[in-house]
Parts: C-alpha cells; structure tokens; sequence
C-alpha cells in the first residue's frame, strides 16, 4: 500500500468471562485512515484491581493514538514503547493518588498496522499471533517463569502447559519497575493474512494448530466468538478471563471482495475507535470511594459487554 491509500480489513473482538467472578481484561482497536492499534490487556488478578489497570492501559495507548495518527504514526515502534510506557506510568499515578499498597498490574500486547505492515509489542504473557494459509508465521514470546525455564532448557515445551508455576509472569505493567517492553517491527503483511491478539485465557485453551487452522477456515467474524467458547469449555472450572482481537488484512491490490471495514470514508484526522475514555481516567479521584470505584468498573464491563455484542468483531 503506498503511503495516503485507504486501508482494507476485517476485524472482531469478543471476550468472556470463564470461571472467574470479574472480568479483567480489556480489548479494543482504534483506527483513522492511514494506520490501525489494536490492545489486549489481562489486568492481573493477584493485585489491587487488575480491571482498572487494563482499561488504564487502553485509554492511554488509545490517546496517544489519537493524537499522533494523523493520519498515520511517523515511528510505529517507537510510538507503541512510549505509549506503553505511559500507561505504566499512569498505573503508578493511580496507585499514588489511591494510597493504594501497589499499582494495579496488566499484562498486555498492542499492535499497529499502516503501510501493508504491522509492528507489535507485549510485556508479559499475552500473545500476538501472525497467520498465513493456517500458519503460524510468528508469535510474542512470554515473559514468564516457565518460558524463561523453556529457554534455559530446564525444562522440555510440553512440560510448560501443566507446570504448577505456569501463571507467573515475570514483567508487566504496573510493577515497581519500568517494564521490558518487547517490540517487532515491521512484519510485511500479504492479503489474507490474520493478526490475533489475545489473553492467556485464549491460547492456554486451544492448541496453536487448532486455531491457525480454524483462521484459515473462515471469516474472523464467525472464527473469534467459535473459538473463546471453545477455549472457555476447554478450560472448565479453571476457565480465566478469555479474550481475543483478530483482524483479517486485505491487500491494496485485492478489490473483488467488500471488507467488513475499510477507512476509506473516514474524513482527514478522524479516528474511530472502540475504546472507552470516560469512566476511569477522566473521574476526580480525590472523591472516589471504594464504592464508587467498584460501581465505575462495573459500569465499564456493561459498556464493553454492549462493544462487543454490537460490534463486529474485552488474571494473568
């Protein structure tokens, strides 16, 4: 695609909540007529309000989108480490304005697409997945305890998936350090191919050939909502939070089929997105209670509940 042309796509969103009580992730895509952001965020359940940490997360990545796709991101990778970055900031922001005894903590994995290309960051362990004719072309490797023993050899890749330390993970957002924040840059996409971005939720309930399979088998629209159910029964009573973006690209070159979404029609410096802003970061935080904290991310839930039941296509 030259730089200036209307991009071509399909994309979905869908989560569920599994066996948990809360629902701590957090999903959405922003795009203007030049470039796509696509986020998942696992907020983490073993700290103060992992909810609020992913839709944190989202809202500031989400911002800085806005203001600098205009109508494309100059730098995509540095864009996304400083956007991310940010985020883990405004997580400590909240901690201090909250007196809480930490920051809210979230894994996360974000992607932008411009050009016929997609750059992609994480820290922790939710994943992109780069898909081709069933494929896996690529995938984020985890930041967690039992990755890292897979790498030192300690351990064999099939032992992983029932390790009694699976679920630590080792860098997030939101820790008393400044996380690593991983960047791909530049993956050359072809018309077809598929991005999924998803929680652990997801890809700890599917085997990868599975759903790279089930990708190439159909439109992302049918494929996403068919396998987090999948992935959720699979899972059973130890079902987490299980989430997935996925977005089909269509090549520059390819006009006989109608995308689901193009930005074609949208006006110089508009941006659409799917990513609420006004009921976290915006409130005055001097006057929440824990009460009115709890009703706000209840209210949040609803809203993303109704994303995703209206468009096509939100505990590490």
């Amino acid at each position: 695609m030259n730089p200036g042309a209307a991009m071509r796509f399909t994309i979905f969103q869908d989560t569920a909540i599994g066996a948990r009580s809360v629902n701590q992730d957090r999903m959405g895509y922003c795009f203007s007529r030049e470039s796509l952001l696509m986020l998942v965020a696992d907020g983490m359940g073993g700290h103060v309000r992992g909810e609020v940490a992913a839709q944190l997360t989202l809202q500031a990545c989400a911002s800085a989108f806005q203001r600098e796709a205009q109508p494309r991101i100059a730098d995509p990778a540095a864009f996304l480490d400083a956007a991310l970055r940010t985020a883990h900031r405004d997580l400590l922001r909240y901690q201090a304005q909250h007196k809480l005894p930490e920051a809210p903590r979230t894994t996360v994995v974000a992607c932008v697409v411009q050009d016929d290309a997609a750059w992609w960051a994480h820290a922790g362990d939710s994943r992109l997945y780069w898909l081709r004719d069933g494929r896996i072309l690529s995938r984020t490797r985890d930041h967690s305890k039992v990755q890292s023993m897979v790498s030192l050899g300690l351990i064999a890749v099939h032992e992983q998936d029932n390790h009694p330390e699976r679920n630590k993970v080792l860098n997030c957002l939101g820790s008393p350090y400044e996380p690593t924040v991983e960047i791909t840059t530049r993956a050359k996409l072809q018309g077809g191919d598929t991005l999924v971005l998803c929680s652990d939720g997801f890809w700890t309930g599917l085997p990868e050939s599975e759903f790279a399979a089930a990708f190439a088998r159909g439109p992302v629209a049918l494929t996403v909502p068919a396998l987090v159910q999948r992935a959720v029964a699979h899972n059973g009573r130890v079902a987490d939070n299980t989430t997935v973006v996925a977005l089909t690209w269509e090549s520059s070159e390819s006009v006989e089929d109608v995308p689901t979404l193009s930005s074609l029609d949208l006006a110089e410096g508009a941006v659409t997105t799917t990513i609420s802003f006004d009921e976290v970061a915006d409130l005055p935080e001097a006057a929440l209670s824990d009460e009115d904290i709890e009703r706000q991310i209840a209210e949040i839930q609803q809203a993303i509940q109704r994303s995703g039941e209206s468009t096509p296509g939100g505990n590490a």
